[in-house]
């Protein structure tokens, strides 16, 4: 089975992430709470990186490799667009933004709940977000 895919930036292609990590994870029979969850992560960040990062320019590509480690998967989301300042991120209180029907802005604490360990690293221009989610 493939384990990685290159997509455009472009929000039509998200349901083509969404739809590849569910295939991807079907074997491992996931409880659907779970497959759901990580789903979600990853939507959320590829989004994330569609939308702000590469300015939804469809010239500008996001990849995504899975990979299996023990019984953790390892999601790896790499771009060349605009890094993520993480010195600049101030987790939201989630809590607030639902008492004032804030939409927006809780992605990534929502990503970091989700997941056991999110990385963030640049190298020599690319971007690469890690999400580890351990499953047994």
């Amino acid at each position: 089975m493939n384990n990685s895919i290159r997509i455009s930036s472009n929000k039509n292609n998200l349901k083509v992430v969404r739809d590849f990590v569910t295939d991807f994870l079907h074997p491992y029979g996931l409880s659907a709470i779970v497959l759901n969850q990580i789903i979600l992560a990853v939507d959320e960040i590829t989004a994330n990186l569609i939308i702000h990062a590469n300015h939804e320019d469809n010239n500008k590509f996001i990849k995504l490799t899975i990979e299996k480690l023990d019984d953790t998967f390892l999601f790896e989301i790499s771009d060349k667009g605009r890094s993520f300042n993480q010195a600049n991120y101030k987790e939201p209180d989630i809590k607030d933004h639902i008492r004032i029907g804030k939409k927006g802005g809780v992605g990534i604490a929502l990503v970091r709940r989700i997941m056991d360990k999110v990385e963030f690293t640049t190298d020599q221009g690319t971007n690469v977000c890690r999400l580890y989610k351990k499953v047994g």
